[in-house]
């Protein structure tokens, strides 16, 4: 895969302290499993605000040399003998598909690099410039509209109100050491506010962000240790419901397990939410891997789901989410009952570029839509080294050449013009 239609932009590559630098004569790659594209302006935008940029270690950046028309994997800046560069990627901001991950080749030994996405990063007209597709446009988890003093003042307010609510106080950890987007625009008073509940899952996902074992990898926040009460998860609700306009509360976050596991304080939970008000959306973020638990939960007066799908693919499914009661076929009848109840449904499609956009996951995705009903799917880069994922998905079956990012999204759309796409949980007033 190499694209050279257009203005290519120009690679940039790290040295061991971190200083990023451009590369005259060489362009930027980006890759898509083994597939290698030459990065052009017309297919990247300026990064947006938010976005990062990362240097890897124990890595070769792959440049496209511009004079000979080849790739290479270069140890050392070509300008520059002796002086050793690293690769360069950029992890975007919410509501951004990547297009292409970095390209570099690992050296000996590489250490697992910690739970990112890779976007793929250039240089071009003074903008560092990332290959991306603008998925959703809402500015929920944008950081400018979190101002700091306005996040303590909503602390402060919560604290005397609720003092002995554990799960208000755990949602304010979440709030000031891990800068989790969701639980500040709960004390701000906006969009959707988080309902942590379960320590416990039944998937042991490669890319878990609050519990790894067994890798040299760190999760980068802790799992919730105790189990709040079906009163401390009404009472936080109820705050946020009556507060905000067009308000979400949702079940099933980056810091607890699957919110199923902890059906028997969150069914009472919703229904005392629902014996006070009806307004507000209940909403839980989960593996649907117990449709009879979650049939219960629904009738208790759960308004929407949204269930976290690698692939549509069964050994692919597995071999990511490692389920360790449940099968990819109990996620399908979840949502299938969620559809029998009339209730809205997203999937949560954590894609990466060499596996998500191939035919064979292009056709799997078809099938699923053809014979099952859903509204949105919520485009999310998966945060996890790409080498290893892609390891870890052919293992468990073959990966054909990508199509790209941009034409299997857009093969989806003309496919099913009436399916949703976005980032973020929907409120019921736009089901």
């Amino acid at each position: 895969m190499s694209d050279k239609k257009g203005t290519p932009i120009t690679a940039v590559v790290a040295n061991m302290d971190g200083d990023i630098f451009d590369v005259d004569g060489f362009a930027a790659v980006g890759s898509s499993g083994q597939y290698l594209a030459v990065l052009n302006e017309s297919e990247t935008i300026p990064i947006p605000h938010g976005g990062e940029l990362m240097f890897l270690p124990d890595r070769v950046p792959i440049l496209y040399n511009m004079e000979t028309e080849c790739f290479e994997a270069r140890t050392e800046h070509p300008d520059i003998p002796g002086k050793q560069i690293f690769p360069v990627a950029v992890f975007n901001s919410p509501g951004y598909v990547n297009a292409f991950t970095a390209a570099y080749e690992e050296q000996q030994g590489a250490s697992l690099l910690p739970l990112f996405s890779y976007g793929a990063a250039g240089f071009l007209n003074d903008d560092f410039r990332s290959a991306l597709i603008h998925i959703d446009e809402e500015p929920r988890q944008d950081l400018r509209y979190m101002a700091h003093e306005t996040i303590m003042d909503g602390i402060r307010a919560l604290k005397h109100r609720m003092p002995e609510n554990r799960l208000r106080a755990h949602i304010e950890k979440c709030a000031l050491e891990y800068g989790c987007p969701a639980a500040k625009n709960f004390f701000i008073g906006r969009y959707e506010a988080p309902l942590p509940t379960s320590g416990q899952c039944n998937a042991r996902c490669a890319g878990c962000i609050s519990l790894q074992s067994g890798t040299p990898i760190s999760s980068p926040q802790d799992r919730i240790d105790f189990t709040p009460t079906p009163g401390e998860i009404a009472q936080v609700a109820l705050h946020h419901i009556g507060s905000v306009e067009k308000s979400i509360v949702s079940f099933g976050q980056g810091c607890e397990g699957d919110p199923l596991m902890a059906a028997r304080v969150i069914e009472p939970a919703i229904r005392r939410i629902r014996a006070v008000t009806q307004n507000g959306t209940i909403n839980m973020n989960t593996n649907a891997s117990r449709p009879e638990v979650l049939r219960g939960l629904l009738d208790a007066g759960l308004d929407s789901i949204r269930v976290s799908i690698n692939s549509f693919r069964h050994d692919a499914y597995h071999a990511y989410f490692r389920p360790v009661s449940y099968s990819f076929d109990n996620v399908i009848e979840s949502i299938d009952v969620a559809g029998e109840k009339g209730k809205f449904v997203s999937i949560n499609y954590l894609n990466c570029p060499g596996i998500t956009d191939t035919e064979e996951e292009l056709e799997a995705l078809t099938t699923f839509l053809d014979h099952h009903r859903i509204q949105l799917i919520q485009w999310r880069n998966l945060n996890v080294d790409p080498k290893k994922y892609h390891e870890i998905i052919r293992k468990a079956g073959s990966t054909g050449k990508p199509v790209g990012m941009r034409r299997f999204i857009r093969s989806i759309k003309e496919g099913y013009p009436a399916l949703r796409h976005g980032y973020f949980n929907p409120p019921k007033e736009t089901f």
